[in-house]
């Protein structure tokens, strides 16, 4: 097979009230599939580019649901082990009555907290173009942590890029210092406004993006939220460039969505203004949806988006 991006991760099977009300309310609940880099990769898919996930499900349902999900989003599979020890993580989305979010994840013992070199290898042999990890994929256990760590030190000496989304949860184990340890290898950092405090000890963009080019990135990406984000300039300094959103259902995913956009015109030839402008636009679309990837662009639109892109 060949792919031009491989996200290494975790896929999860998502219930979320259908009628709006609280979970412990509700009478009945959606199910979909979603992962921070199934979403991403998603996203680049439908740019175009020929994406490749890598990662474990159980052989279960759920697990069978993730492999034709991903199958329906364009995203191939055959980097995705059917685990029979271990299960396919499921998690909650809960809907305040001040219509905020929040969600449970059932991930302990699942099975991409066994992700292991075995993984490496895969994605390795296939060789793309770039290759996506998180702290979401590292905060799963010793065996992702090693992995994550052992992908992104040995990707770019096979000539393959680094792009890593911190996507840091407060819930989750501390990867703080395995990822400051991994900047020296990466390619695009792409991190939220909350997560560069806890990554660069500040959140002023300029100082962000002046700590993170210090420790070796080449190229920085901040996520801003409403407020949009700042892309590098051709001095490597930030540049803001407004959010595309005008409608906000549900802001889970539009990160990802960003990112997927982002990389999917940086590798087509766009530069890091044109890429943030993509991704602003595709995360706008995801934002004014429910749930993580029904709002990205059609083919024919993406594509429209894309040449769009290449000419800012």
């Amino acid at each position: 097979m060949t792919a031009d991006i491989v996200g290494l991760g975790e896929a999860m099977v998502l219930f979320q009230p259908a009628d709006g009300r609280p979970l412990a309310d509700t009478e009945a609940a959606s199910v979909h599939v979603a992962g921070a880099e199934l979403n991403l990769l998603a996203a680049a898919a439908r740019a175009g580019l020929r994406a490749s996930f890598c990662s474990r499900v159980g052989d279960d349902p759920f697990g069978r649901r993730v492999l034709a999900a991903a199958e329906r989003l364009g995203v191939d599979a055959s980097l995705v082990d059917v685990d029979p020890s271990h299960p396919t993580a499921v998690f909650f989305k809960d809907v305040r009555p001040d219509g905020a979010r929040r969600v449970h994840y059932y991930r302990a013992g699942s099975a991409a907290s066994v992700i292991s070199d075995t993984e490496v290898d895969r994605v390795l042999s296939v060789r793309p173009r770039i290759v996506t990890v998180s702290g979401l994929t590292a905060a799963l256990g010793p065996g992702p942590r090693a992995a994550v760590a052992r992908l992104a030190r040995e990707a770019p000496a096979a000539g393959i890029a680094v792009a890593l989304d911190p996507n840091l949860r407060p819930g989750l184990p501390p990867v703080d210092d395995l990822l400051r340890a991994l900047l020296p290898h990466v390619e695009y950092l792409l991190l939220g406004l909350d997560e560069a405090g806890p990554l660069f000890g500040t959140a002023d963009p300029p100082s962000v993006f002046e700590r993170a080019r210090a420790a070796g990135v080449r190229e920085v990406v901040l996520k801003a939220g409403p407020d949009g984000c700042y892309h590098a300039d051709a001095a490597h300094r930030p540049a803001h460039l407004p959010t595309s959103a005008t409608t906000v259902v549900d802001p889970v995913g539009a990160g990802d969505a960003f990112a997927g956009g982002y990389l999917a015109a940086r590798l087509s030839g766009a530069g890091p203004r044109g890429a943030a402008w993509l991704g602003s636009r595709f995360a706008a679309g995801v934002v004014a949806t429910p749930g993580d990837t029904e709002g990205l662009p059609t083919p024919v639109e993406a594509a429209a988006l894309l040449a769009q892109a290449r000419n800012q």
